[in-house]
């Protein structure tokens, strides 16, 4: 099962996912200078995410450990995205009624969603 993420955890994960392996440092300078956490909270917090099993120490060059990670940033945003619907009782209506209102969903949105939608029904999928 994919663990549960802070906002602080994806921020790291999502550079992992663009950038591949990073050490501590790199992940620390790739926040801009206003909101950069300090060092330790970033080593703290990956290694909380290797205690999640979200990501792992891949090696060690010198004293500098280098993390990759472990899941799927497709993975991690079904698991946001289904605890998000939770709030709203498992209803996604709520959701895409927002989205159409505030312009977010766009209509090649709309036809990327029917042509999943239709794969699914074919394939018998989780519909």
């Amino acid at each position: 099962m994919t663990p549960k993420l802070s906002r602080l955890e994806l921020q790291i994960m999502e550079l992992l996912w663009s950038r591949g392996e990073c050490c501590i440092r790199d992940i620390v300078d790739a926040f801009p200078a206003r909101k950069k956490p300090a060092y330790t909270t970033i080593q703290t917090t990956v290694y909380r995410l290797a205690a999640k099993k979200a990501l792992r120490q891949s090696r060690k060059v010198g004293n500098v450990h280098v993390f990759e990670p472990l899941i799927a940033r497709s993975a991690a945003q079904r698991r946001l995205v289904d605890d998000f619907l939770g709030l709203f009782g498992g209803r996604a209506q709520p959701l895409m009624t927002h989205l159409i209102e505030s312009g977010r969903l766009t209509p090649d949105d709309l036809k990327e969603a029917q042509k999943v939608f239709q794969r699914l029904s074919k394939k018998g999928g989780a519909l």
